[in-house]
């Protein structure tokens, strides 16, 4: 009788590779790393053929096993997307789903919907984490992440929720008792603020190229937005994040017509991992908040 890969040596042999180790796999399946090689090498059996080329510093794909896990990641991935489909014929989605974003995204733009959410999903279990810098879904055991602007990671999927235009914000307290301010030259005479660890946040796309100098920095964009309504100066901000300071009065937008758009920091993407089939959490919390965010 002809001998098949079992699921289980597959899910193994798919962590391996993408976490890099067998240490790092058996880490994210809370599995004994003696385990997951015995699944590996059961699989390399089955197969008759190494996948994998085992060095004491790294780990490498064999002809064989580029060959092989494309199919192994589509096969995994129906199966899964079928198991979803069964689930969904007899209850609701359920189950945790853990979601990582922004802060500012996760406190102006998420929260909100929390509530309406948990009302209408009440089996899903949210875990909501928030980093303000790119983390690792596989190493952070992310189901989803919100990213903002452009995407670099090949290897995920992406799915677009919208554009956030950004805009060069102070607050009223702030422009009162500043220098003028009626170009982009200007920009030079006031106190700015700026990301402390993401330079190329501090890049800000002006029509006009100007030189700039931040008086005060900080990691987190939610930082920043309070430290503009704290009168200490001018920022860009995502509209998601001030959109209702704007509409209160707290901050005001200054050069409205110096920022180019669109631009590639305007984008708000989900991404998840393409070796992860589409659960039936992810897709209802995607159809949820996507015509809810306000942008």
């Amino acid at each position: 009788m002809a001998q098949h890969a079992k699921t289980e040596d597959l899910e193994m042999f798919l962590t391996v590779v993408d976490s890099g180790s067998f240490s790092a796999a058996a880490n994210l399946l809370n599995q004994q790393v003696a385990k997951v090689s015995r699944a590996v090498s059961r699989l390399e059996n089955t197969l008759q053929c190494t996948l994998l080329n085992r060095t004491t510093r790294r780990l490498e794909l064999t002809e064989e096993g580029h060959t092989f896990i494309k199919y192994a990641r589509d096969g995994l991935n129906t199966l899964q997307t079928g198991e979803e489909a069964i689930k969904l014929l007899k209850q609701s989605p359920s189950g945790k789903l853990r979601i990582d974003a922004a802060s500012p995204f996760v406190l102006h733009q998420l929260v909100p919907l929390i509530a309406e959410f948990n009302m209408q999903y009440p089996h899903i279990t949210l875990d909501i984490t928030s980093h303000d810098s790119i983390i690792d879904l596989l190493e952070h055991k992310t189901d989803l992440a919100i990213r903002i602007g452009d995407l670099k990671d090949s290897n995920l999927y992406a799915k677009k929720l919208g554009a956030s235009k950004l805009h060069l914000v102070a607050s009223p307290e702030y422009l009162k008792n500043a220098p003028e301010l009626t170009q982009a030259s200007d920009l030079g005479q006031h106190k700015l603020i700026g990301f402390t660890d993401s330079p190329a946040l501090n890049n800000w796309p002006l029509n006009i190229p100007s030189k700039l100098s931040f008086e005060i920095t900080a990691s987190s964009g939610e930082t920043i937005r309070q430290l503009c309504i704290a009168n200490q100066g001018i920022a860009l901000l995502s509209r998601f994040m001030i959109g209702n300071d704007l509409k209160a009065g707290r901050l005001v937008n200054v050069l409205p017509n110096s920022i180019k758009t669109p631009n590639h920091r305007e984008d708000i993407q989900a991404v998840y991992y393409k070796n992860s089939a589409v659960s039936s959490r992810i897709v209802a919390f995607l159809d949820f908040i996507k015509p809810k965010l306000a942008l």
